[in-house]
């Protein structure tokens, strides 16, 4: 038993012993298939606070000679496995953390010849005969264990890429880790002596040039999960259970924490969903994660149209992004996208696979970035918002024609990357427009199923002020009228979708002419 070769399982033990733990041992089936073959090495990159180290931790414990596991696995998901029993602590494991192994070395420069020097030093302790004198490497050392016994090692990486991250600036620091990652596991010398590889980090691997420099990794993400998407996170059935443990309202749960589209599942943070139950109060849980820090630099890019595509986000809409130029790295943007995706794989946006579309998943990561544009003063938002703050306060006083010029100077000076060519596009810009009514309204719906038809916003109130806002149920229509859109509203009984809702409700009808390129308004109150 060692620190780095063949650890105990005590680091699982105390995931165990916590208040909450949601058995993810599910995910040791995976890896107990895809041993010793083409699929052994992985890579599963996900956000911060979802889980990554417990799961190192689980699979050290489950895989790791130097400890028995039989009792702790005793009653979770993988010993009803028939593979349970076979690879239940048959291994030679090697574990270590990258972040962790920085800080002992005393410098990022030290990191890779520290790891190199412990592991060497304790598999010397078990294979002592076995590894050539002038051996300099953890991976020369595992090859010539192997030619000597025929032994195979797996090999746990936990925060992969804490030197990618964080010395995104020393090239020589990047470039010795990724020949010493190559070493370990490229070319066909590797694969005679790694039995497994399970690297986890939040990003994934580093492309070099045109290419990864460890292409043989199958990669886990959080735009593309695979069949890991449920060991994630917390999915939906699990968070329930927690729910009815805790006596939470399952509802505000998913509005507060729900959004990550993973595969087939609905993933929650899972350090979020945890303090909930045990602290008890709705609030943004991210801002223990350094957050201010993180996410402005990043919308402070200069890049055309990502500020408005962020303020598209926060006032809940999907942006189109594409994702496969970003180079996997903290410094390589070429534009928008490049920023767009980064805060995929950081958990600040999620991303709809199908749409190929990123989203603000919830309303704890909206709270996050409202917070940040408000404490490192991104001025063009606070601008943005005193503007969508006057929109409101026209639309609640009914003032058709303040309404219809305040939308107009959204459109000409906030989001004039946004081409109207339909309502869609309208329906875009209006979104932005009433970025102010999150205070105080839910997410707005849109294409509410109604009585005949979709109406395409509906704002409801948020619980504490149900009783001084109405609710709002807006619908657009381009190049025809205002009046049109109210009569439409009218004619297909829109507000029989809310007859639940016993407050007060408007009905606004907004247009944009194509000749005048003016904007239009018509607001009624709905009589009950």
């Amino acid at each position: 038993m060692g620190r780095f070769v063949n650890p105990d399982n005590s680091a699982f033990q105390v995931a165990l012993n916590s208040e909450i733990y949601v058995d993810k041992t599910g995910l040791i089936s995976y890896t107990n298939k895809v041993l010793n073959t083409k699929q052994a090495l992985i890579c599963n990159s996900r956000p911060r606070r979802f889980g990554k180290s417990i799961t190192a931790d689980m699979l050290t414990a489950y895989y790791s000679k130097g400890c028995d596991s039989r009792e702790l696995f005793s009653g979770l998901s993988i010993s009803g496995d028939i593979s349970f029993e076979t690879h239940l602590n048959q291994y030679d494991v090697i574990h270590f953390d990258v972040q962790w192994c920085c800080m002992d070395a005393e410098g990022a420069d030290q990191t890779v010849a520290y790891i190199n020097d412990q592991i060497i030093k304790e598999l010397k302790q078990i294979y002592s005969l076995d590894i050539l004198d002038d051996t300099q490497t953890a991976y020369g050392a595992m090859s010539c264990i192997h030619a000597a016994t025929g032994k195979k090692f797996i090999v746990i990486i936990d925060e992969w890429d804490a030197l990618i991250r964080d010395e995104e600036a020393s090239q020589s620091v990047q470039e010795e880790y990724i020949n010493f990652l190559r070493g370990m596991f490229k070319g066909t010398e590797p694969t005679r002596f790694i039995q497994l590889a399970y690297l986890t980090g939040i990003l994934p691997i580093k492309k070099v040039r045109t290419q990864s420099a460890l292409n043989n990794f199958s990669q886990f993400t959080m735009l593309i999960p695979g069949p890991l998407a449920p060991y994630f996170g917390f999915t939906e059935d699990e968070v329930k259970m927690l729910c009815e443990k805790y006596q939470k309202d399952f509802r505000e749960v998913k509005r507060w924490y729900d959004g990550y589209q993973l595969g087939d599942f609905h993933v929650y943070n899972p350090n979020a969903v945890v303090c909930l139950m045990q602290d008890g109060s709705f609030q943004s849980y991210w801002s223990q994660t350094g957050t201010y820090e993180t996410i402005v630099p990043l919308i402070n890019r200069d890049f055309d149209g990502l500020k408005t595509s962020i303020i598209e986000m926060l006032a809940g809409a999907q942006v189109p992004v594409y994702v496969s130029s970003f180079q996997n790295d903290m410094v390589s943007f070429a534009d928008k996208d490049d920023v767009l995706t980064l805060l995929i794989h950081l958990g600040y946006l999620a991303y709809n696979q199908t749409n190929q579309t990123a989203f603000i998943p919830n309303e704890e990561i909206r709270q996050e970035f409202a917070a940040a544009t408000r404490r490192k003063k991104w001025n063009s938002l606070l601008d943005f918002q005193r503007e969508s703050e006057a929109l409101l306060d026209a639309t609640l006083d009914m003032d058709e024609c303040a309404v219809a010029d305040a939308i107009e100077k959204v459109h000409s000076e906030y989001a004039s990357v946004i081409q109207y060519h339909d309502e869609n596009s309208l329906s875009s810009v209006l979104a932005i427009s009433y970025l102010s009514t999150m205070q105080y309204y839910f997410k707005p719906v849109r294409e509410l199923p109604t009585g005949r038809g979709f109406a395409d916003f509906v704002f409801l109130p948020k619980t504490e002020y149900a009783d001084m806002y109405p609710a709002l149920l807006v619908e657009l229509k381009w190049n025809r009228s205002a009046r049109a859109a109210l009569e439409q509203i009218k004619e297909k009984k829109y507000p029989s979708a809310l007859e639940a809702y016993t407050g007060n409700i408007l009905l606004v009808g907004i247009s944009y002419d194509k000749k005048t390129k003016e904007h239009q308004c018509k607001i009624e109150k709905l009589e009950k």
